[in-house]
């Protein structure tokens, strides 16, 4: 069996993996990656892999930097199945269709203005259209968690709850190598959830496994607890709101938006925020919303006995609104006084929160809430780091806005949780660190190291490795 590493390796975005097992080529994960314009386009486009000659793709969870490039794969060829969870499947079908759409907008609004002159630089295409992505989601396969299937030929797969987003899975295969006779279990982790947030059940402990390839976002940094993060969200909103200022939350539309809205929730329910108009700004949030009313098998017990057996709506309250249509997000640019919007994308890369970043960031009675990671050369990351100059549309802003960064409600685990979670896994002989900034992987391969574990690579993109000859 060989191994392929041709993203998220020594760094956060892109995740795609390819194993070559008994003369089939299986793809774990087939996300897009997030960066620089110009190293965006050039490793989205390439894969280093013909996708005409895969066999099979298992997809881990719904993440853009995970699926994100399944409509460009099945542009280029590839004619198999996708598998994922039945959750992650219903989350997709909005998911790349707005994927598709957001990149054809983007590539429009860019283009106008550079045929008018107000931009310099070549007309730009989308990765793929919508036809490319609903071409895509009429390949995906549904399965269950812990219900195991054949992949390919000497290939059984199962999936297990990786407690990340909604449907997100730990991949987890029984492969039998015909040419060495030699079973052996392999697994990996996707983007592996923390313990005891809201929302979601707890990650499954891994069943045994010889070989592991694992995440690494959080490998040297440790969150705050999610009861101190109640306590700042009250704080933070109290405070913006006396000063008659905006909260703009750049958030991802899977999960971060859906927990940031029950956090927001809770507040409102018990008084401790002011009654201030609150929007999720992002159509696929609000389709995103209804998946996650539609699978409360994926919940844990406090949100499932708050809500759920009373009938309530989690995700709905008060003085929350959705905005659709565009004509109702222009709308939010005229709101005078204390507001809370919650828009994607998450990093700050493309969608509706462009424009609520280019309205608001110059004035400092505003606060922009950093909710979630920030990849490297991403908007989102030079604002986290509170670059007094920041690119938006390709024109120059100042960074005047407060800038507030929330770890707690981060869906990755950190290196505490990485830890304890890899060393109850039995039987465990080698490790590979991907989706992880390198010193982050770095660190804790040195950490693994001091727990036992002595086999350990941290693989880089392009990097290929052989198992069990």
């Amino acid at each position: 069996m060989k191994i392929n590493f041709w993203g998220a390796a020594r760094e956060v975005t892109g995740s795609r993996h390819l194993l070559e097992i008994n003369g089939k080529k299986i793809l774990l994960d087939c996300g897009m990656f997030q960066g620089r314009r110009k190293d965006t386009e050039e490793k989205n486009k390439t894969f280093g892999f013909d996708p005409k000659e895969l066999d099979a793709v298992i997809l881990s969870h719904a993440h853009i930097d995970h699926s994100g490039c399944l409509p460009l794969l099945v542009k280029q060829g590839y004619k198999g199945p996708i598998y994922s969870t039945f959750a992650t499947r219903d989350l997709c079908n909005f998911m790349l269709m707005d994927s598709a759409f957001i990149q054809e907008k983007d590539a429009e609004y860019l283009n106008k203005r550079r045929k008018k002159g107000d931009d310099k630089g070549p007309l730009i295409s989308p990765l793929y259209d919508q036809d490319d992505a609903q071409q895509a989601l009429c390949q995906f396969y549904g399965i269950g968690y812990e219900t195991a299937f054949v992949v390919s030929d000497g290939v059984i797969c199962s999936f297990y709850n990786a407690g990340h987003i909604l449907g997100s899975a730990l991949i987890h295969l029984l492969i039998k190598d015909k040419k060495t006779k030699k079973t052996f279990r392999f697994a990996f982790t996707g983007d592996l959830g923390r313990k005891n947030l809201p929302i979601l059940r707890d990650p499954t402990p891994m069943p045994p496994t010889e070989y592991l390839i694992i995440e690494s976002t959080y490998g040297n940094r440790f969150h705050e607890s999610m009861i101190d993060a109640q306590g700042e969200l009250k704080e933070i909103v109290n405070r913006v709101a006396k000063r008659g200022g905006k909260i703009i939350v750049p958030a991802f539309s899977v999960e971060r938006t859906q927990e940031m809205i029950y956090q927001l929730n809770v507040l409102w329910q018990h008084k401790e925020i002011p009654d201030i108009p609150i929007y999720v700004d992002s159509p696929l949030s609000v389709n995103i919303s209804e998946v996650f009313i539609n699978h409360p098998e994926c919940y844990d017990k406090e949100i499932y006995e708050e809500f759920i057996q009373n009938r309530k709506n989690p995700f709905g309250f008060g003085r929350l609104q959705y905005t659709h249509s565009v004509e109702e997000s222009k709308a939010l640019n005229s709101i005078n006084g204390p507001a809370i919007i919650i828009s994607s994308s998450g990093m700050c890369e493309n969608g509706r929160i462009l424009h609520h970043l280019k309205n608001n960031i110059e004035d400092s009675r505003n606060l922009i809430l950093i909710v979630g990671y920030m990849a490297q050369d991403t908007l989102g990351r030079r604002i986290f780091e509170k670059q007094p100059m920041v690119k938006i549309f390709d024109e120059e802003y100042h960074l005047k806005a407060e800038v507030q960064v929330m770890n707690a409600f981060s869906g990755h685990a950190d290196r505490s949780d990485l830890l304890e979670y890899i060393s109850k896994i039995k039987d465990l002989k080698k490790v590979f660190l991907v989706h992880g900034e390198e010193s982050q992987s770095l660190s804790l391969r040195d950490y693994l190291k001091e727990i036992g574990i002595k086999d350990i690579e941290v693989p880089a993109r392009g990097e290929s490795f052989t198992l069990e000859e």
